[in-house]
């Protein structure tokens, strides 16, 4: 920070202390804390701000006041130090006002400081769409009405259409359709909660996949070692059955999925185990299909994917003979 000049020193200072409200009240910065500790006033224009009852019962008082620009600056005068604690809006009037007061160059302007006084941690976007979540379930006529079968469809869809957008190399579509996903955890997880006999929270939700994610990965979090991806799939297929006491490996595995994602889960899983299961034979083209699932996965290719990816240039082939742009 530039040295202060003896004008502007004696114009005071202004401290604009700006909070997220995705942190707990109270654990401000230690910037924040002394800033607010040795002004001469300390002024909130919302007398329900959620920081407003940690403050003062640290002994900082707070007077409720929402000053125009000018107004501020004249509480400056003489050297002193206001700490405006902004609103979720961020107090765009009062300093839209004092850049406004600043640009006519005839008024001696406070110091003046944008302190964050809490920061957003990776993830706390994610404390909004709760909180939207919440609202839209109880006003929204049709989310209020939803189920969990009655959004299965959903989820479904959901999931081809982020497939889709990884297969296209769309970055934006790629964020959006991952959002979309994302909406049908939070979704259920809100519904879940309003359930009589077994309620369950997103907060559950997560918690179980961290225990589950630390169970299964032993290499990361224990004493386990894993140098190859086989090595990682052999602890995570162990660790899981251990918890699932599953007695075959087949066990687990949505019989409702496409047919190739099928044979080569199946398949996956048959070679992992280290088993020696011939494939069965029969007439018909399932069972060729079943052949050439198999041996896709066994070369490391995703067969639902490389059928798709045949698909597409089926229908660009399609819409060439059509004389439609592809």
């Amino acid at each position: 920070m530039n040295a202060t000049s003896p004008e502007t020193a004696a114009a005071g200072r202004i401290v604009l202390l700006t909070t997220s409200h995705r942190v707990a009240p109270g654990l401000l910065s230690w910037p924040a804390w002394q800033a607010l500790r040795s002004a001469d006033r300390v002024l909130c224009a919302d007398g329900a701000h959620p920081q407003l009852p940690y403050l003062r019962e640290a002994g900082i008082p707070v007077d409720e006041a929402a000053p125009t620009a000018q107004e501020l600056i004249d509480t400056c005068a003489g050297g002193r130090s206001v700490v405006v604690v902004a609103t979720g809006e961020g107090e765009p009037a009062l300093t839209d006002g004092l850049a406004r007061l600043a640009g006519t160059g005839r008024v001696t302007m406070p110091e003046l400081e944008l302190l964050p006084a809490s920061y957003d941690l990776p993830g706390a976007r994610l404390l909004d769409l709760v909180q939207v979540m919440d609202r839209i379930r109880v006003e929204c006529p049709w989310s209020s009405q939803q189920t969990h079968k009655g959004l299965a469809k959903y989820g479904i869809e959901e999931a081809y259409e982020l497939v889709e957008a990884i297969e296209d190399g769309d970055r934006d579509e790629l964020r959006e359709e991952l959002g979309d996903v994302l909406l049908q955890v939070v979704f259920h997880s809100r519904i879940a909660e309003e359930d009589p006999e077994a309620p369950f929270s997103i907060d559950d939700v997560a918690g179980g996949i961290v225990t589950k994610l630390i169970h299964r990965h032993p290499h990361v979090f224990g004493d386990e070692t894993a140098t190859t991806p086989e090595e990682v799939k052999e602890h995570w297929l162990r660790t899981k059955a251990e918890e699932k006491r599953r007695e075959s490996v087949t066990e687990g595995i949505p019989l409702g999925q496409p047919g190739l994602a099928l044979a080569a889960k199946l398949a996956s899983r048959v070679r992992t185990a280290g088993l020696d299961v011939p494939l069965p034979t029969g007439d018909g083209i399932g069972y060729e299909l079943l052949a050439m699932a198999v041996r896709a996965e066994a070369a490391g290719v995703d067969p639902e994917a490389a059928l798709r990816v045949a698909a597409r240039a089926y229908r660009d082939a399609v819409r060439a003979a059509e004389g439609a742009p592809s």
